[in-house]
């Protein structure tokens, strides 16, 4: 996997003053599930924004990217359209370049990214809020096997590998029970509402 940061910084440091909340965690643990509850749940919210990635990948019901050509999205690429960019499991992904316009009005930005570009946004960005969604391997090999998307590869290679999110995490969601119960805590660490308890 590689990654690419669209160095935009503001003269005072990372981007701001708005917060990017960065959702990750392995396939099948339900960030795509938490993240359609959260924004359902900050519909009204003005100040809450879930941008749609771009990927080479149609959409689905999993999840409502803007779907490009691998052409298509090598020309966004070369423009500068892209906040950040990376690949994984053979397709690229990239954020639009739009969401540090939110950042900067003071908005919080809450996005489905891969753990290998935390670090980097961390740097670009002001005030960043990691989640990591997690789930037991008996049940994230559950929801892959239900979920049956092509696009997903080898469902028993994903399981092997070794993906700890955890460790840049500011806040870990064991998703292995209700989802609105664990969508509601994602949505008090997306409005900063005493998630550090």
């Amino acid at each position: 996997m590689s990654e690419t940061v669209t160095m935009a910084q503001d003269a005072a440091g990372g981007i701001g003053p708005g917060r990017l909340v960065l959702v990750v965690g392995p396939s099948g643990a339900g960030k795509d599930t938490l993240l359609r509850l959260a924004q359902a749940a900050c519909v009204d919210d003005r100040d809450v924004v879930f941008p749609r990635r771009v990927v080479t990948r149609e959409s689905s019901a999993d999840e409502d990217n803007v779907a490009v050509s691998a052409d298509e999205f090598r020309r966004a690429r070369e423009h500068g359209d892209f906040a950040v960019h990376w690949e994984a499991h053979g397709h690229s992904y990239a954020l639009p370049l739009e969401i540090n316009d939110d950042i900067r009005a003071g908005r919080a930005v809450v996005i489905n990214v891969s753990r290998t570009v935390i670090g980097a946004l961390r740097q670009a960005y002001a005030n960043v809020v990691v989640v990591a969604v997690t789930a037991p391997p008996d049940v994230l090999a559950q929801r892959l096997a239900a979920r049956a998307r092509i696009s997903d590869g080898n469902v028993a290679e994903r399981l092997s590998r070794s993906v700890d999110a955890s460790g840049n995490a500011d806040v870990t969601i064991l998703n292995a029970g209700s989802a609105e119960y664990h969508s509601r805590h994602l949505v008090r660490v997306i409005r900063n509402e005493g998630w550090h308890e």
